[in-house]
C-alpha cells in the first residue's frame, strides 16, 4: 500500500545507495546546474543533495508529474528536453534524479 501511494505521489523515499548513486552523477554534472564546481567529494555530494530535497522517480513521466504538482509548467516540453531540464539529471538505470533549488 506504501508503495502505491508514493507512485501515486510521483516520488519515493531515497535510500543510501540511490544518494549515493545521485551524489556521483551529481559530483561529474554539478556544473550544468550550479555553473561552477560546489562541492568536490561523494560525500559533500550527498549532503549538498540532501540539503536541496533532491527526489528520485523511476521515469521522465514521474519526473513531468511532479513538475505540474508543483506548478512548473512543462506542457511545451517532450520528455528528451524535459530531461535536459537544469535540475534533472538522469541515472544509468534510466532513473532520474531532480535537484529543488
Amino acid at each position: 500500500m506504501r508503495r502505491s501511494r508514493e507512485k501515486q505521489e510521483g516520488t519515493r523515499k531515497m535510500t543510501k545507495q540511490d544518494l549515493t548513486e545521485c551524489a556521483k552523477i551529481f559530483l561529474k554534472e554539478q556544473e550544468k546546474l550550479l555553473g561552477e564546481q560546489a562541492v568536490s567529494t561523494v560525500q559533500e555530494a550527498e549532503e549538498f543533495l540532501e540539503d536541496c530535497f533532491a527526489q528520485i522517480f523511476d521515469d521522465i513521466s514521474e519526473v513531468r508529474a511532479y513538475f505540474e504538482e508543483e506548478g512548473i509548467d512543462v506542457d511545451g516540453l517532450d520528455d528528451g528536453e524535459l530531461s535536459e531540464e537544469l535540475e534533472v539529471f538522469k541515472l544509468p538505470d534510466g532513473r532520474f534524479f531532480v535537484v529543488e533549488g
